[in-house]
């Protein structure tokens, strides 16, 4: 799989069945973010794979509600950072960007060994951390939940949510967000009223 297959097929599916997921995988996924550009070469992102049912299941209740469907994940992945772990250059802390460029490789990695990776925002950094044992310094920043996509729509998926399965969800157009030369004012305006 290219590059651009491997973007194209990536999609945030909820509807999951068990895979095994080795330890092969597990270095597979990890040496992607691994060779991603930061800062300085600093490297800042740091994950923890759980792959452990007990682990797993202590660790779904950092889970918000809307994410129960992540309790069918074979594993999931912690991805946590530190801002004194990149460049901060005047005003711009780059621990986050570095870290979401890293974890997009995962993720780009994962699809192409023919899993899901679904990163989420609706869960709870603290009980992640406490669970995880990660320090209380770091930001967790997102829960990547890694499955097999199930043939069939999951119970654990809300009526929207399985809906959501069938299409992808619409994108923006390139014109909505990629501009040349200058930000046009006329779009400023627009986000400024939103």
């Amino acid at each position: 799989m290219d590059v651009e297959t491997a973007i194209r097929a990536r999609r945030a599916y909820r509807s999951l069945d068990p895979v095994a997921i080795g330890d092969e995988t597990v270095r597979a996924l990890a040496d992607a973010a691994r060779l991603s550009a930061s800062c300085f070469n600093n490297q800042p992102w740091r994950y923890v794979f759980v792959r452990d049912r007990a682990v797993l299941e202590r660790l779904h209740g950092a889970l918000a509600e809307g994410n129960a469907w992540a309790r069918a994940a074979s594993m999931i992945v912690a991805v946590a950072s530190r801002a004194d772990l990149d460049c901060r250059i005047r005003d711009r802390e780059y621990y986050l960007f570095d870290t979401g460029m890293a974890t997009a490789l995962l993720i780009l990695r994962a699809t192409e060994l023919g899993l899901v990776a679904h990163p989420i925002a609706g869960f709870s950094p603290r009980v992640a951390r406490e669970v995880l044992g990660i320090p209380d310094d770091m930001n967790v920043i997102t829960l990547v939940i890694v499955g097999k996509r199930a043939d069939a729509i999951g119970p654990l998926l809300s009526e929207q949510q399985a809906a959501a399965e069938a299409t992808r969800p619409e994108r923006h157009a390139v014109g909505d967000f990629a501009f040349m030369d200058a930000y046009p004012s006329e779009v400023a305006s627009e986000e400024r009223e939103r």
